[in-house]
């Protein structure tokens, strides 16, 4: 790849995987305007890493709390809130995980396409536009209980879809169900980074030599990746209970606008 696209890429990578925005609707867009080659597989895994190494290192201190006291509750400790919160990790991945798994071969067959892309990006913005306007906006993390972990799991399945963004249906999911506007973005980070390690795993384990890339590229897209992903989270928690999610929900309507007018005009 050229070095803008590298640049380009790695940036709006690191941008829309936090972002209630949907990662799979930007990336369909440089393709399409500026008829730019797919990436590959290396690429990708590299994104993935530069995002992992973000949320890490933007929760750091929460997730080594989490990490020791979820270790000391499988070996008899008392639990905590901390090892509550790691559990509730745990489990809100169990879903979309399980729905991968069955359901990868019919979303790749029959969901992939930039029609799907562009009513996803609309619908589940206008549903995020809902959660904000008419949730109760009263819970904390410490609030969270077994409904809680089940119905924002399961709504983070639906993230499979392109176009849903897995940030935007799982703040959406904690927002319906009475969760703070803060609350529910920490938990969607939080709830990443499995999801993250194990799609970056299992996109490394499909690499083949064939799919090898120069090494200036992956170093820098890794890097871009990750200080655009830390930049985006830390603004994006500043700024949430000030500027609220409408911006993004409207931002979404423009997306798919422009999306379909894309398919429109072939």
């Amino acid at each position: 790849m050229e070095l803008f696209q590298v640049i380009v890429l790695a940036v709006i990578q690191g941008l829309t995987e936090f972002l209630p925005i949907s990662s799979s609707a930007h990336l369909i867009l440089p393709k399409e305007l500026l008829g730019w080659p797919d990436q590959g597989l290396a690429f990708d895994v590299a994104v993935h890493v530069g995002s992992l190494v973000a949320v890490l290192g933007y929760f750091r201190h929460e997730v080594l709390l989490m990490a020791k006291s979820w270790c000391r509750s499988l070996l008899g400790g008392p639990q905590n809130d901390e090892s509550r919160l790691a559990w509730a990790v745990f489990w809100g991945t169990i879903p979309v995980g399980l729905a991968g798994y069955l359901f990868d071969d019919v979303i790749a067959t029959h969901l992939r396409s930039s029609l799907v892309i562009a009513a996803t990006t609309i619908l589940f913005g206008l549903l995020l536009w809902y959660s904000d306007t008419h949730g109760q906006r009263v819970k904390d993390l410490s609030a969270l209980d077994w409904k809680s972990i089940l119905i924002i799991g399961c709504m983070q399945a639906l993230a499979l879809i392109p176009g849903t963004s897995r940030s935007g249906i799982t703040i959406t999911a904690a927002l319906l169900i009475g969760y703070k506007r803060e609350a529910a973005a920490r938990y969607s980070f939080l709830l990443s980074i499995p999801l993250i390690l194990i799609g970056g795993a299992f996109k490394g384990a499909q690499l083949s030599a064939d799919d090898s890339a120069p090494w200036a590229d992956i170093i820098l897209a890794t890097g871009l990746s990750a200080v655009t992903a830390y930049l985006c989270i830390h603004w994006f928690l500043q700024l949430l209970d000030k500027i609220g999610l409408l911006p993004f929900v409207i931002y979404r309507l423009l997306l798919g606008a422009v999306i379909l007018l894309l398919v429109f005009l072939g």
